[in-house]
């Protein structure tokens, strides 16, 4: 009995899923080495450099994983809320009386050591996510319950944005992954990535262009939910048409060049209550998204300019470098440039480890932390990047494969928020370093300095290994019954 209870034990845990995290956790210290090495320095191996320390925190979080591992797992469901509202104390605390690094006041001083609980507190909202959610009381078809599984995790993220640390708190927006496997509408999704466009796109094209874009689209997205493509193709025609010669008529008679913006968007607005008497005649009342989506659209790039305004001169800096608009590569693109430059060094094999002069000679800023990949692509190249990059991949898809074998509802929520955050991570830090997303300064999981990184990353991913080897268990003694 007992050697059958053993081997039960053993085929529950996720070996695989184990070995490809501490992979990538040891892949990263090598390269933390790479990016702090001193061929002059005479000292030899110091716990007191980089890579010594955090060869210390990888050790604690070897221990933390083996700590989670033993706890039954009932503790986790048990304990979600508890966790979650302390973390939001502390949050709270570091908002007051935290320590400010890089303009963000995110970090706490406790003795020697700084700890930054933005996060630590994924950990948290992850749990109590999965708590709620996995309440019988919870429905996504009840808008009452939507807001408040939204707030769980819209609470710490504003407290983090108060703390001046938009990089942290944009990650959380990755749990909305875990609406959408849940149930939540995806059309939310469409306007949402509607917004993203009318935002970037904004500083790129002309009021014009843009306008024409948003009917455009919004027109293809109610032939997609209702069909009719020619009605669609004859209303587009009929908006351009009617809205260009009242242009050139009020041109004429005026004696000057009129801005054909003001005329077209007149024509889309009046021609919305024809279309709205239509959809609601012929019953095809998913017309009126497409209506509230281009009326929201319009209103939404009007406030563009306002919300760049309030935003931080190096975040509107590295926007408009990121997007071409201004080319500032010896000041605020610097960082992105001397990256691009490191990774672009490395080829197809790279320089070879240790060998990285764009490394080795400190032109990449934050190399060792929110740069780290430009190690990677330099002294690795790109198989060595496309390795890397691999693994993650693999890891975070066992992620989702270990929630979509969950049999209970809040083991499923939180390996979902789980891959969504190391997902969320992995993108926008690569995507920073090769220049196609806005550096805001997130770690690469297991990879960035930092022990506060390097834990929540551990309880994230081995609560869900453990969550996934209490199921996997339970699988088989059913099948050891049968």
């Amino acid at each position: 009995m007992t050697g059958k209870s053993n081997k039960t034990a053993e085929s529950g845990l996720d070996w695989v899923s184990v070995a490809i995290f501490f992979g990538l956790m040891i892949i990263g210290w090598l390269n933390i080495y790479a990016a702090v090495f001193d061929e002059s320095a005479t000292g030899g191996f110091t716990f007191s450099s980089r890579y010594g320390s955090q060869l210390v925190w990888i050790g604690i979080c070897t221990l933390a994983a083996i700590v989670i591992m033993l706890i039954d797992e009932i503790y986790y469901h048990v304990l979600a809320y508890p966790i979650y509202f302390l973390m939001l104390l502390v949050l709270l605390v570091t908002l007051a009386v935290g320590t400010t690094v890089n303009g963000a006041q995110s970090w706490l001083r406790i003795g020697g050591f700084s700890v930054q609980p933005a996060e630590f507190a994924k950990f948290a909202t992850a749990l109590a996510l999965a708590r709620y959610m996995s309440s019988y009381s919870f429905s996504m078809s009840d808008w009452k319950s939507k807001l408040a599984a939204a707030a769980i995790f819209g609470v710490p993220m504003v407290i983090i944005l108060l703390q001046n640390d938009a990089g942290s708190a944009i990650v959380f927006a990755s749990f909305l992954v875990v609406f959408y496997r849940e149930g939540f509408n995806g059309w939310f999704y469409v306007a949402a990535g509607m917004l993203v466009f009318l935002f970037v796109f904004s500083f790129i094209w002309t009021p014009t262009v843009l306008l024409a874009a948003i009917i455009v689209i919004c027109t293809a997205i109610e032939g997609i939910m209702n069909g009719g493509w020619k009605r669609n193709i004859r209303y587009l025609a009929a908006v351009g048409f009617v809205s260009a010669t009242i242009c050139l008529a009020a041109s004429l008679i005026s004696g000057r060049v009129l801005d054909y913006y003001w005329f077209l968007l007149g024509s889309a607005l009046a021609s919305l209550a024809a279309v709205g008497i239509y959809a609601w005649r012929t019953t095809l009342y998913n017309i009126f998204i497409s209506i509230g989506m281009l009326v929201g659209s319009i209103a939404f790039t009007g406030m563009v300019d306002a919300v760049f305004a309030h935003m931080k001169l190096h975040q509107q800096k590295r926007i408009l470098n990121l997007l071409g608009v201004e080319s500032d590569p010896q000041f605020w693109g610097y960082n992105v440039n001397q990256s691009k430059i490191a990774i672009g060094s490395g080829g197809f094999f790279g320089k070879g480890y240790l060998q990285g002069t764009q490394t080795k000679y400190d032109f990449v800023p934050e190399q060792s932390t929110d740069f780290i990949f430009c190690t990677v692509g330099e002294e690795w190249g790109f198989v060595g990047s496309v390795i890397v990059l691999g693994l993650f991949c693999w890891l975070i898809l066992r992620l989702i494969r270990m929630g979509e074998r969950q049999q209970e509802a809040f083991g499923r929520v939180y390996c979902y928020g789980v891959a969504a955050i190391f997902l969320f991570h992995v993108l926008v830090n690569v995507g920073m370093t090769i220049g196609i997303m806005p550096v805001i300064g997130i770690p690469l999981p297991l990879f960035s300095y930092g022990g506060s990184s390097l834990l929540a990353f551990t309880l994230l991913f081995f609560v869900a290994v453990k969550l996934d080897s209490h199921g996997r268990e339970g699988i088989a003694r059913s099948r050891n019954l049968q």
